[in-house]
């Protein structure tokens, strides 16, 4: 299985350079995002994307070893699906706060929580006390809320209200974000890997590791966003002092979110499709370490394997979409749905009580993260259309609900089937996930269907330059 992962690894990583070059010579259909020149600006994006790079890789090196730090302090699975619930729940809880904050505290002082908050996350995990562990979850919760929220909340409005770029600038930013999102990803698992078993420091080291990152990223919210706030006078003008309206303006928002869902069926199909598709990504995220630990391969490579193939995925769906090929988002975003059904389907089969195959769950894995390599660009060009930009974080909020729900719902009916057979990878009750997994993939391969047959002549579910040219 170890001579496995590496070839495996060596493959993907060849997989993803030939898909890249192959990319960036086919023209795309989409207007790309503006290269720069602008030394002000250009300045601007370093200060911000140094902070934000160095929270992301904290934020990744906590993925490949969570897992088994609980199993190595001996915790049933059970115990475990519980302190993932927690997790989860957390996240719902902290949505609005994640919102607020921002408004009230000032967005450099809530990613300065972000740091602070994190960095005890991860200490919690030198505890073996459950309750210490639990807080822990509870504040991974709270940081990955103020992570998907603070910083980009401070880039938008320094970029657009202080210093007065173009908004179509902005994706660019983010655009460069996301390419190197992924490659920290799979260097994550590489020096979580090198730290928890090359070296021998055991699962606890990788959140150890994330803790002078977490301080990098402090020290530059701290000192160079502080310069650059200085240099503009503060945190702008939309920040005042605190005022009571910011609570109401985020509950003004959900029912806005909550009225265009129920007026748009568009906008209602495409939310059920990310609710079922993602709440089962939390599951994945907890099952793919028991499903494969007990056969001995190293976990971060593993976890670097996913991640590139991921990033397979997200390269090929920018090849898919350009201009020799022109195939619609849509298209691939049934494409990534029907992957993510086979890829639970395998899963069944290769988990069965007594007979694992180690080596066909890995390849149903890869196929997954390959599936949501397609999935995330092709559902973001949808929201984009299909959601109006004034709206679209009260709908969002509201696509998030039932998502974490789902897969709290999943996880303690995991933690029921565990604690009544016994289980374990042994057991039954990952098999039965998977294959509720694998229903759910059909489900949501329905909603897609139905969506592309409400909009089959809709031209603002199509890429621009490929109007016309037959059905979605």
């Amino acid at each position: 299985m170890i001579v496995t992962v590496y070839l495996t690894f060596v493959a993907l990583g060849a997989l993803c350079v030939g898909l890249e070059v192959a990319s960036r010579r086919a023209p795309s259909p989409q207007a790309a995002p503006p290269a720069v020149a602008n030394p002000a600006f250009c300045r601007f994006q370093r200060v911000f994307l140094r902070g934000y790079l160095l929270a992301l890789w904290a934020d990744w090196l906590q993925g490949p070893y969570l897992y088994k730090l609980y199993r190595h302090y001996s915790f049933l699975e059970s115990q475990i699906a519980i302190l993932y619930v927690c997790g989860l729940a957390s996240c719902v809880l902290f949505a609005p706060v994640a919102g607020w904050l921002p408004q009230v505290l000032g967005r450099r002082r809530t990613c300065l929580i972000f740091c602070l908050s994190y960095s005890a996350c991860c200490v919690t995990k030198l505890s073996r006390d459950y309750l210490v562990l639990v807080l822990g979850r509870v504040l991974g919760g709270l940081s990955t809320s103020l992570l998907t929220s603070a910083f980009e909340a401070w880039y938008v409005h320094r970029h657009a209200d202080v210093h007065d770029f173009p908004k179509e600038w902005i994706p660019g930013t983010f655009s460069k974000a996301a390419a190197w999102n992924h490659a920290l990803a799979v260097g994550a698992g590489l020096a979580a890997n090198l730290c928890a078993e090359w070296l021998g420091l055991g699962p606890v080291a990788p959140f150890l590791l994330a803790v002078p990152a977490l301080a990098a990223c402090g020290w530059v919210v701290l000192t160079d966003w502080g310069r650059e706030e200085e240099l503009e006078g503060g945190e702008g003008p939309s920040l005042p002092r605190p005022s009571p309206p910011a609570r109401p303006r985020f509950w003004r928002a959900c029912l806005d979110g909550l009225r265009c869902l129920l007026s748009d069926r568009r906008v209602l199909l495409l939310g059920g499709v990310q609710a079922l598709f993602e709440s089962v990504l939390y599951i994945f995220v907890f099952l793919w370490t028991p499903v494969l630990d007990p056969h001995g391969p190293p976990l971060g490579i593993v976890f670097s394997c996913l991640m590139a193939a991921s990033l397979a995925g997200s390269t090929l769906f920018r090849l898919a979409t350009s201009a020799p090929y022109r195939l619609q988002p849509g298209h691939l975003l049934c494409l990534a749905v029907l992957l993510a059904f086979f890829s639970f389907f395998m899963l069944t089969f290769s988990t069965a009580p007594g007979q694992p195959r180690p080596r066909e769950s890995l390849l149903a894995f890869l196929l997954l993260e390959l599936a949501c390599g397609l999935y995330f660009p092709a559902v973001s060009f949808l929201q984009g259309r299909v959601i109006p930009v004034e709206r679209r974080a009260g709908v969002l909020a509201w696509f998030r609900l039932p998502l974490h729900l789902l897969a709290c719902m999943g996880l303690l009916a995991l933690h029921g089937e565990v604690s009544g057979t016994g289980g374990g990878e042994a057991g039954g009750g990952t098999r039965h996930m998977f294959a509720g997994c694998a229903g759910m993939m059909l489900a949501a391969l329905l909603a897609v269907v139905s969506l592309f047959t409400l909009g089959r002549n809709d031209v603002d579910l199509r890429l621009e330059g490929t109007r016309g040219e037959g059905e979605i």
